[in-house]
């Protein structure tokens, strides 16, 4: 069978640039002539490559959820025998750090969960399913600080993840409406101190 022509851009590119357009302007404000002109391709190449733009909506944010759990788990999880709650310190330090920074775009998670609701549930389940990954991470890696002796919880691990999560979604949505960080600056170094207190 005669191999079709080779594509004259690389999809990871072109995929990525669609997420900023997406995570910056939300799926219903992202014109198809904006995200072309993003991608640097054609309507057919779009069709051939990621089908429509729903499709392309939903191969973005998978994108975006599996390199942010990438990274959070690269962070907290990695057993590098060095000590784990200074990591997830530093972690809420970089979380309060971005969403006092103006014209922060927010989490892209965070931003479509307030943007869709239960009544599309393919797009409702891909979002609970990466939130729970968050969760878990967090919740390893709290685990694994208590039995090493660096903290003693208020209260399980998996309720203080539970905790962080919906405090970075929350500190994240805030921090799109207001260029004061006041709010998720004092937040986020109260979980920092009050949440994770020394033993």
């Amino acid at each position: 069978m005669k191999r079709g022509p080779e594509k004259q851009f690389d999809p990871e590119v072109a995929l990525e640039r669609a997420m900023e357009v997406f995570w910056a302007r939300g799926y219903e404000a992202a014109s198809l002539s904006e995200l072309l002109a993003a991608m640097g391709i054609g309507k057919k190449s779009l069709y051939d490559t990621f089908g429509n733009k729903r499709s392309l909506f939903l191969k973005c944010l998978e994108h975006y959820a599996a390199s942010s759990l990438a990274c959070l788990e690269s962070r907290l999880c990695s057993e590098d025998g060095k000590a784990v709650l200074p990591k997830i310190r530093t972690l809420l330090e970089e979380w309060r750090k971005a969403s006092a920074c103006s014209g922060s775009k927010g989490c892209m998670l965070g931003n479509n969960i307030a943007d869709f609701d239960t009544s599309d549930p393919e797009i409702a389940g891909i979002l609970q399913r990466h939130l729970e990954t968050i969760e878990d991470a967090f919740a390893k890696a709290l685990d694994a600080a208590q039995a090493r002796g660096e903290t003693k919880l208020p209260d399980s691990p998996r309720n203080v993840a539970r905790a962080f999560v919906c405090l970075g979604q929350g500190a994240a949505l805030i921090s799109r409406v207001t260029d004061c960080g006041k709010a998720t600056d004092g937040a986020i170094r109260a979980a920092a101190k009050g949440l994770m207190p020394g033993r």
